[in-house]
């Protein structure tokens, strides 16, 4: 109770400066989990691709892809890793303090790698490019995870209440959502820069480099403000790491949670690869048309953003997240009839991305707001501090799910990805749908009653 005496609140300038940490990861992360697959696998709207062919691009053992499987190898590892690095965090007991050290390791290589697995070594068809890619997930996602999952547990760590998580993943939220908003802009960033006389492969990866640069620049900020050891608890869970990770599996609520979001992320991961083949051949547009409806999408659930907050405090996140799949469930559904629906090709565009911007601002604040009630839940009641294994697990299933996703999306695109023959495009709103409603049985389990009394025990405790 001494420790809890002297711990500070977090002041709101403080808050800003760690959520835009948010920002710089959003934006670094964005190319490597969007955009792989349009880069190694581009769209073909005519007799050309967009970029020329760098690795293999039929079939493996019938069914997969080489940019499939690098990155679904990508995300198992960065998965894998998850826990590892979050247990390793929840442990240390360093000066700095034990997320910061973690976060001045790996902002370097991750901002770098960002960009570099857009620079193959040889500038047309090479199996050492295929190679490329598999190396470079791998040296990506390690370090990616080895700032990320640090920085969700000292978001959990830095608020004190359940109201100040919810705000706090709320601010985060925006911040993540204004740099996947900047990285949704590259189609329209490397079209400006073609006019520049730099071929359509230069204008992407010089975008890139710009995007890692700000990035990094953005991830500084909660290393350099942030005194972490003023502002949050710093118990060392003394659990090992996979005893940690078993006992964070065994918590019931957490276990139906990450299988919800498991599935969840399939489904997102499909839609979100998808959007430029669902806009340049299943509505015929341009594809800098794409930057702009994603522009659009994150600039209409900011609108949300507040109300989101707001009911969450009067009806509950549970509610608000069950909403959201079945809107999720609706826009899938539009999704597999795009281009065949009796109306404007480009109103059909705008409707998906005003329907999405609602359940994009509901599981943009609450899961991170949950799994912080869920963690400081799990140590009032076992008096293990092990914040980071809770978020590692998640990532860890979130990235799983991101895997499934990145392996089932260009395995159907094998289907049929062009005008005229579609069916495998069409196919993955149809895969998305059964993701969604899975996630959504597993989380109707999810019991918030429990998770909030306890957590009314422990202030009253305090």
């Amino acid at each position: 109770m001494e420790t809890q005496k002297t711990i500070e609140t977090l002041p709101f300038s403080k808050k800003i400066l760690f959520a835009l940490g948010q920002l710089g990861w959003s934006l670094a992360s964005y190319a490597p989990g969007m955009l792989l697959v349009y880069f190694y696998m581009p769209p073909e709207t005519g007799s050309s691709t967009v970029f020329p062919q760098r690795i293999y691009q039929g079939a493996i053992l019938g069914i997969f892809t080489i940019i499939g499987l690098a990155f679904g190898v990508g995300r198992l590892f960065d998965a894998i890793t998850d826990p590892l690095i979050a247990g390793l965090s929840d442990r240390c007991n360093s000066k700095k303090g034990k997320r910061q050290k973690f976060l001045r390791l790996g902002i370097i290589p991750f901002s770098l790698f960002s960009a570099l697995i857009f620079v193959p070594p040889v500038s047309g068809y090479s199996v050492l490019n295929s190679v490329w890619v598999f190396v470079g997930v791998i040296v990506y996602y390690w370090f990616m995870t080895m700032y990320v999952t640090p920085y969700f547990a000292m978001m959990s760590e830095l608020a004190h209440t359940a109201d100040d998580r919810l705000f706090l993943s709320t601010l985060i939220s925006i911040t993540w959502a204004l740099g996947a908003a900047i990285g949704s802009q590259v189609y329209a960033i490397k079209g400006v820069l073609e006019n520049f006389s730099l071929s359509s492969t230069q204008a992407f990866q010089v975008t890139i480099f710009i995007f890692s640069g700000i990035g990094f620049l953005f991830m500084l900020f909660p290393i350099l403000f942030i005194n972490e050891k003023k502002y949050s608890k710093q118990e060392p869970n003394t659990e090992k790491i996979f005893e940690s990770l078993v006992s964070a599996l065994k918590n019931r609520n957490f276990l139906m949670f990450t299988i919800s979001d498991l599935a969840y992320w399939v489904a997102l991961t499909i839609a979100s690869t998808g959007l430029v083949y669902y806009v340049t051949i299943l509505l015929g547009l341009k594809e800098s048309f794409t930057s702009f409806l994603q522009i659009l999408m994150f600039a209409l659930s900011f609108l949300f953003y507040v109300p989101v907050t707001i009911l969450a405090k009067k009806t509950g996140k549970k509610r608000l997240l069950n909403l959201a799949f079945l809107l999720f469930i609706l826009i899938y559904s539009f999704i597999i009839f795009l281009g065949r629906v009796p109306l404007n090709h480009e109103l059909q565009a705008y409707l998906v991305v005003i329907m999405m911007a609602i359940p994009l601002a509901v599981f943009g604040i609450l899961p991170n707001a949950i799994i912080g009630d869920i963690a400081q839940s799990d140590a009032f009641e076992t008096g293990h501090h092990k914040a980071a294994i809770f978020y590692g697990a998640r990532t860890f299933m979130s990235k799983l799910g991101q895997m499934v996703g990145g392996l089932l999306f260009p395995s159907l695109l094998l289907l049929g990805n062009t005008p005229g023959h579609d069916i495998g495009i069409r196919l993955t709103g149809l895969a998305a749908i059964i993701f969604v409603v899975v996630g959504l049985v597993f989380f109707l389990t999810y019991d918030e009653k429990a998770i909030l009394k306890v957590l009314k025990a422990q202030a009253e405790k305090e």
